[in-house]
């Protein structure tokens, strides 16, 4: 079904049927912000028109008889794991991410017809439909070297003594537990493998295996091969049933990865700013790139100086600075705040950030990838994500054995129901 009305007709329409506060309820936003949306003239964000269409029509543009399988996207952020899967005949059926400005982008790019559920801590684990597949990068923070050490500095408790953000891996086993999906994947910071000399991820090995049933299969993964950024995260397997899933079918370097040229703007005019996304970040016939992207003399002089005087300490500790044949530092989700990790070299003069667009293409996003928030959100976001295309790849290897198990499903109902 196809519903040709703006988001305030649609407001309008759902208001007739629930009230402000049960509306609020079902969008995960309070009644303040269903306030706000009826006296604002344009009525709700464009990207809230899928959820109403949903309210108000049923279900229809959401199922896909096209889908070869479902999966629940958790810890959503911004969509890279859900495009992995998507991409490899997957069809999302549920979403839960809390982070508000996350949750724009994500609408924006998949204008999914489920409403996104925010604290999955939150969510009875019968409201989750039915899945094959459950796809989850729950927090890193507390595993994360930067992550410990800030929380040690702050003798701050981490890991699963983080009761904010540790034992959020305890509620997708809760949700494992429950629903029972045929395979899951599961990642996080490369840390958390040596996490607690080892004993974290010996307990997620132990709640996976021993208590739910599975059979995992980890993996450090460094995604240098797909894009031009040394980027190692693990990637956590898992499937129901007994299947001869290994990773030796990964293929770790992709033939069509690009070069830190690639991702760059030309700044030879080739880029049209006015017709695309690229309008904030380019400027002029040239397409030059926004002199508001390039280090003012105090922060290049306040970075130069640090590398400097920890060169002179035998330390490592200084900015990355990037050309077009280099391959980056992990972007991190700081980048916003002065870019020391990945500067791009402008030969004279002093070197610049990354612009938000050069970002998604460093994590493997496709161009047509909607930016709708700010830079410095932006920054956070690309640097909290995923890289798409690795994503994708595991999805490739999963795919067979998550066939297998479902043609497994349905042909033991069909006996089931011959026996009567």
């Amino acid at each position: 079904m196809d519903i040709k009305v703006s988001t305030r007709e649609l407001l309008t329409l759902s208001l007739e049927r629930y009230s402000q506060t049960d509306l609020a309820k079902k969008l995960n936003v309070s009644p303040k912000t269903v306030r706000l949306w009826e006296v604002r003239e344009d009525g709700p964000p464009e990207y809230r028109a899928p959820h109403l269409q949903r309210l108000l029509f049923g279900n229809e543009s959401h199922v896909s008889d096209d889908a070869d399988f479902t999966f629940i996207d958790l810890f959503a952020g911004i969509g890279g794991i859900r495009m992995g899967f998507e991409k490899n005949g997957g069809l999302c059926v549920f979403t839960s991410e809390w982070d508000k400005y996350s949750v724009q982008t994500y609408c924006e790019n998949f204008g999914t017809y489920h409403p996104v559920v925010g604290d999955i801590t939150k969510v009875d684990v019968n409201d989750i439909p039915d899945h094959d597949v459950l796809l989850a990068g729950f927090p890193c923070q507390p595993f994360s070297i930067a992550g410990v050490s800030k929380k040690n500095s702050l003798g701050r408790a981490h890991g699963f003594e983080c009761k904010t953000q540790g034992t959020l891996f305890f509620d997708v086993a809760r949700i494992i537990n429950e629903k029972q999906p045929k395979a899951f994947l599961l990642e996080n910071v490369k840390n958390l493998m040596s996490h607690d000399k080892g004993r974290t991820f010996q307990i997620i090995k132990e709640t996976l295996e021993d208590e739910l049933g599975y059979k995992i299969f980890a993996k450090i993964i460094d995604a240098k091969g797909f894009v031009p950024q040394h980027r190692e995260r693990i990637y956590i397997v898992g499937f129901r049933d007994d299947t001869d899933f290994s990773w030796d079918a990964f293929r770790a370097k992709n033939k069509d990865a690009k070069t830190i040229g690639d991702i760059l703007h030309p700044q030879n005019g080739s880029e049209n700013s006015e017709k695309s996304t690229l309008k904030n970040y380019i400027v002029g016939k040239k397409g030059r790139v926004n002199d508001k992207y390039i280090l003012s003399d105090k922060l290049w002089k306040y970075l130069f100086d640090y590398a400097a005087k920890h060169k002179a300490k035998g330390n490592g500790f200084g900015y990355g600075m990037v050309t077009k044949n280099s391959v980056a530092r992990t972007l991190s989700a700081r980048y916003y705040k002065d870019g020391s990790e990945i500067l791009v070299s402008r030969g004279k003069g002093n070197p610049r950030r990354l612009t938000p667009r050069e970002c998604a293409r460093l994590m493997g996003y496709p161009e047509n990838f909607k930016i709708p928030v700010s830079d410095t959100q932006s920054y956070k976001q690309f640097g909290n994500s995923v890289v798409m295309p690795v994503i994708k790849e595991i999805a490739r290897i999963m795919k067979p054995h998550i066939m297998t198990l479902i043609e497994e499903e349905k042909s033991q109902t069909h006996q089931y129901a011959l026996l009567g």
